[in-house]
């Protein structure tokens, strides 16, 4: 046995050790209740906040996607800077007034905003249904990019199905342990973990070219395309500023941790926050370009990464950082699994199998839906291959179908049931159509633009289809203006109760208005 399989098996044990310890110590923490395991009681902090946010936004696609989509396509991915101001804007925009949302109706998935705003359990049953396909195969990304992680750090000692199923193992564990509360406490070390070690990485390679300089000056000589936005990928570089941020907002994962925000400040200070964290792009940027002069042939670009690292840094430091790659899968994989056991269990169990279940009996069924979730989620690691970009695109651009009914249903008044479903069929449709036979999309859609014709499809039905049918019943309009007055006043730091006459738990009116 060599020294980088002893030594790659001790650092991924400890870097699967650790979750395990902080899982263990935030599951004393918890109470045996639905509320605590799912919103951790809507009273978390705003460190925690901010880590579980940016480190669950920082997946396997952003970790190891990132250094191969710099490595093939040169400068596209620039446009990541962009998009991560552009998702802390958004989570404050929506995300705030979801947080308040939440707190008045005591939602605790998606499906309950839906409902409680629109008056139409059907409409939040679809939403939810579109969240948890879409959310799978990201779910499946992170899988693979841990592997993949494993796989290569251990040089082949722990192969690829292993892998796999050890993330999975260790994810489960803590998460059944302690819920949401592990999950933000492990993914504050996740944070610090994957920031320092794409900057560390990209910092060590590029001396390995001489410096930034030296590197722009080298692929301009052997490969001077690599450095310049190609014709007909503007479009390509538009999307991805929309579709990703849009995407990853609307994922289960980040309503479960609008509701369980303790305070509305935090919100103020994500676009800020989470703009400077993406400056950790300069370290995928150094390493992608690097690699065009240091290994030009690289086969799977998505190992870009531990490929270049275990082949030009100190072993220590490349198995280091291949581990932090771990720790951002992890951290973006225990929130969505989590997420989606917590729909399950809520819109549909609850429902539809067992109703008015107590609530130990709550919590052991979301326990059980992660289990059903992650094992569905590993066979299709196994089964189911794809470039991680190409994988996280599509999963992004049905998600970012939710966020026309969203921004419907908090800022038009003339939304309705109708115009929402119309909507998300025909985008969901579009997209299906268009991620299938891209040269189907209209003029410079088909250039990488597929996902976004279909979000602007599904607007367009949306607000047209609005106009001619029947709004929201003027009872439920009224109870959100009496919400948006006190939204605009500030009136929430006192608010811990539903609204007077609101159900808890399945909250809004009842019944259909079709």
């Amino acid at each position: 046995m060599t020294s980088q399989h002893v030594l790659g098996v001790l650092v991924i044990a400890a870097f699967l050790a650790v979750p395990l310890i902080i899982g263990g110590l935030a599951a004393r923490r918890s109470t045996a209740t639905a509320d605590d395991y799912f919103v951790q009681g809507r009273s978390m902090g705003s460190v925690a906040v901010f880590f579980t946010v940016t480190a669950t936004w920082w997946s396997a696609f952003a970790f190891l996607g990132s250094n191969a989509s710099f490595y093939l396509d040169g400068p596209l991915y620039w446009t990541a800077l962009v998009w991560n101001v552009f998702f802390g804007v958004m989570f404050y925009w929506i995300g705030k007034r979801v947080w308040f949302h939440g707190k008045r109706g005591n939602y605790v998935t998606p499906r309950d905003f839906f409902v409680g705003l629109f008056g139409s359990q059907r409409l939040g049953t679809f939403i939810a249904i579109i969240l948890l396909v879409f959310t799978l195969p990201h779910l499946q990304i992170q899988l693979t990019g841990g592997a993949y992680l494993m796989e290569v750090a251990s040089d082949g000692a722990i192969p690829f199905w292993l892998g796999a199923l050890l993330f999975y193992l260790v994810i489960i564990a803590y998460v059944w342990a302690g819920g949401v509360r592990a999950i933000a406490w492990t993914d504050v070390f996740y944070g610090v973990t994957i920031f320092l070690g794409l900057i560390a990485g990209g910092i060590f390679v590029v001396g390995e070219v001489g410096g930034m300089g030296t590197m722009f000056d080298r692929i301009e000589q052997v490969q001077p395309d690599h450095l310049v936005l190609g014709d007909g990928v503007w479009m390509t570089w538009v999307a991805m500023f929309l579709i990703t941020p849009l995407g990853a907002l609307m994922g289960p994962q980040m309503w479960t941790r609008m509701y369980a925000t303790k305070s509305a400040r935090i919100f103020d200070l994500m676009p800020f926050l989470v703009g400077l964290m993406a400056f950790a792009y300069i370290g995928s940027m150094l390493v992608g370009n690097s690699a065009v002069l240091l290994d030009p042939v690289i086969e799977e670009a998505d190992q870009v990464l531990p490929a270049v690292l275990l082949e030009h840094a100190p072993l220590l430091l490349a198995l280091l950082v291949i581990a932090a790659g771990a720790g951002a899968a992890m951290s973006t994989a225990n929130s969505q699994v989590h997420a989606m056991a917590a729909s399950y269990t809520v819109d549909f169990h609850e429902r539809y199998v067992q109703r008015d279940l107590p609530e130990r009996k709550r919590v052991w069924i979301g326990r059980w839906a992660i289990l059903g979730f992650s094992a569905l989620a590993y066979v299709m690691t196994l089964y189911v291959p794809g470039l991680l970009v190409t994988i996280g695109l599509v999963a992004f651009a049905g998600l970012a179908q939710v966020v026309v009914p969203t921004v419907g249903a908090l800022f038009w008044r003339r939304a309705s049931v109708v115009g929402a479903t119309a909507g998300l069929v025909v985008g969901l449709v579009s997209l299906a159509v268009f991620t299938a036979v891209p040269a189907w999309a209209p003029g410079p859609f088909s250039e990488g633009g597929g996902g976004l014709l279909a979000l602007l499809l599904n607007a367009a039905v949306f607000t047209a289809v609005s106009l001619c049918t029947k709004p929201r019943d003027e009872r439920l309009l009224g109870l959100l203006r009496s919400r948006k007055h006190d939204f605009d006043r500030e009136k929430w730091e006192s608010e811990d109760t539903t609204d007077s006459g609101e159900p808890s738990g399945d909250p809004g009116l009842q019944g259909d208005h079709q």
